[in-house]
């Protein structure tokens, strides 16, 4: 029973490890390869608009914001939100035990969900380090 409980939630906190990573990686190259170069004599701007950059940011509303800085404020808001998913896992693993009157199976439950949700918190932290090394790494080799 236990290894399909362990099963189970290996897959989704895997899961979980995985979106965070490929959708942090896929911002990230996604915004390297939407760069071009725009020579400084052209009138068209990289989007086709008279006027420039200035003209284009007037236009939409948009902000003049490094895209690794907007690809790392990405990733702490998506690590944020899976860090308060895994605290919200410890919290009812806390509540089911609580609430178990004794239940062995439901006890075993809750530590098994509180089980999950700290190793979820770990892969989390660790991938915040190593985004935030990535991101520092990159934004220091190309100033």
């Amino acid at each position: 029973m236990l290894s399909k409980i362990f099963k189970k939630q290996t897959k989704t906190l895997t899961a979980m490890f995985s979106f965070a990573v490929i959708f942090s990686l896929a911002f990230v190259l996604g915004q390297a390869f939407l760069l071009k170069p725009v020579s400084a004599d052209s009138t068209l701007d990289l989007w086709g608009v008279a006027g420039g950059e200035e003209a284009l940011r007037a236009e939409t509303g948009l902000g003049n914001q490094d895209p690794r800085v907007i690809a790392a404020n990405v990733i702490n808001v998506i690590l944020g939100f899976l860090g308060i998913i895994a605290v919200i896992l410890i919290l009812v693993g806390g509540f089911k035990w609580m609430t178990a009157a004794g239940n062995d199976e439901a006890i075993n439950s809750a530590k098994s969900l509180m089980t999950a949700g700290v190793v979820g918190l770990l892969i989390i932290l660790a991938a915040f380090g190593i985004a935030k090394f990535v991101i520092q790494a990159l934004i220091t080799a190309t100033t």
